[in-house]
């Protein structure tokens, strides 16, 4: 029976354990904080709760234009202890359900830290494996560890290392978890902010700059580029920005925070050219780096490059065999459902399954501001530059019927095509629940269609998705010119 150890409990470890359990190999998985990780506690799923209460707020919004009489958002209050309670309880409530599906799979829980021992001779690792002591651990097989806090070791065939990222600290505005906070510090906030300043406009600080924004509090966003989500779509995220500034967020593009200091009664922002930005909070969003340094990697001889990352190939394999990879830790692309196929992708591949490396063309993504950001496939950026020579439509939503109705104003579907066949090979979407509506684009992407094939797919009218039927609709009228 083959002996998989897995570091790190997140969407990458824990889906590779589900499959590795499912091929009858003996897993041991350990995780600090708790099954899900980062990305259940902390970071994916806590953010996009917040941002669902956010979305409530919003519904207020110009509800006269409606018929409905309402005070609107004057007349509506948000208790930050009951928000940030219920995004920490189901938080907790994901977890529990992942480790409730890994322990009914076989799966050894470990709760505590891991890393590489001595290099051995043959074909088996050495892990070391902290326990926390007392920790809920749990023991679905017979392995041979331990609740004392005593290290231990294990021998495995496999080993993947899905340690996750951390929020990236600036050594003039290290977070404090009162007024300067990074992203997991936020919901133990008891009030909302006065007044947030949000450094860094990439996917992280403007989905928190939308949700704060929404909920009434003042928000000064700092943008080190010329505009929001400097590389997403440039059309996508001017259009978000365009709504931001309409809904009163204040944007300082180019604009760089040289240091962030807690004044006891609020915050002061430093940046580069010398002016300040005074606020009641600060919420840091600079990035992430990742979880690597305290593995022993570089001492087991694991090939780890630029900022920390983890050198793995489409398979998810490193330089060392029988050491894989996963997730937000090997840089590849840090999305939750990217670290999910790299695990059970290092899975099937160590255990001898057949299995196809990993594909990011057909990886769609999202940016959950109001309105939504949804990418898939071949980028403007690619096609302006020549790399991919395509055909391309932009059709705005507010000839859409059922936009009209829900008082859309903002919003888009583009899509690209090859200039001689019509195949669909890129796409992106502005609209509320543009999570939802990218997937059809995601499909034909993946099975190949042509924008004829989606053209004639008949959808329901009213509805948004007509629109995007009607953009492949316009682009075949241009194929046939």
């Amino acid at each position: 029976m083959s002996r998989i150890v897995i570091i790190g409990g997140g969407p990458g470890g824990y889906e590779a354990a589900l499959v590795a359990a499912q091929l009858d190999a003996e897993v041991t998985l350990v995780e600090a904080d708790g099954p899900g990780g980062a990305c259940v506690l902390t970071d994916c799923v806590p953010s996009k709760t917040f941002i669902a209460s956010s979305e409530v707020m919003t519904g207020y919004r110009h509800n006269d234009r409606f018929g409905i009489r309402s005070a609107g958002l004057d007349g509506v209050t948000v208790d930050a202890v009951a928000v940030n309670n219920r995004v920490k309880k189901l938080a907790l409530a994901q977890s529990a359900d992942i480790q409730a599906k890994l322990v009914k799979a076989g799966v050894d829980v470990i709760h505590g830290r891991a890393l590489l021992g001595e290099d051995t001779l043959g074909h088996t690792h050495q892990v070391l494996v902290m326990p926390h002591q007392g920790g809920p651990s749990v023991r679905s097989g017979a392995g041979a560890g331990r609740s004392d806090g005593a290290m231990y070791s294990i021998e495995a065939d496999t080993v993947l290392l899905a340690t996750g990222a951390t929020p990236r600290v600036l050594p003039t505005a290290k977070p404090d978890g009162v007024r300067v906070l990074d992203w997991r510090q936020v919901y133990d906030l008891t009030e909302l902010p006065e007044h947030l300043i949000v450094i860094g406009s990439g996917v992280t600080g403007a989905e928190f700059a939308s949700a704060y924004l929404a909920m009434g509090t003042r928000v000064t966003l700092v943008s080190s580029r010329e505009r929001v989500m400097p590389h997403e779509d440039a059309d996508a995220a001017m259009a978000i920005e365009r709504v931001f500034r309409e809904r009163g967020m204040t944007i300082l593009n180019q604009s760089r925070a040289e240091s962030v200091v807690n004044t006891g009664e609020g915050v002061l922002v430093t940046l580069a050219d010398g002016r300040t930005v005074e606020g009641s909070h600060a919420l840091m969003a600079v990035g992430a780096i990742p979880n690597t340094a305290k593995l022993g990697l570089r001492e087991y001889g694991v090939d780890v490059g630029t900022g920390g990352y983890l050198t793995v190939d489409r398979v998810s394999r490193t330089n060392v065999p029988g050491i894989y990879g996963a997730g937000d830790c090997t840089g590849v692309l840090p999305l939750a459902s990217v670290a999910a196929m790299q695990g059970r992708i290092a899975i099937w591949h160590a255990m001898g399954e057949a299995v196809a490396p990993l594909r990011l063309r057909t990886v769609s993504a999202n940016v959950f501001t109001d309105p939504e950001l949804a990418t898939v496939g071949v980028t403007q950026n690619d096609v302006d530059a020549n790399r991919v020579p395509a055909r391309q439509v932009m059709l705005p939503l507010t000839g859409n019927a059922r936009a009209k109705m829900a008082d859309l104003h903002d919003g888009f579907v583009k899509l690209f095509c090859r200039p001689a066949t019509g195949q669909i090979v890129g796409g992106v979407v502005v609209a509320p629940k543009a999570s939802e509506l990218i997937l059809p684009i995601t499909m034909a992407i993946e099975n190949n269609l042509t924008v004829d094939q989606l053209a004639h797919t008949i959808t329901i009218y009213p509805s948004l998705s007509g629109s995007i039927a009607e953009a492949a609709r316009q682009l075949m009228q241009h194929e046939l010119q």
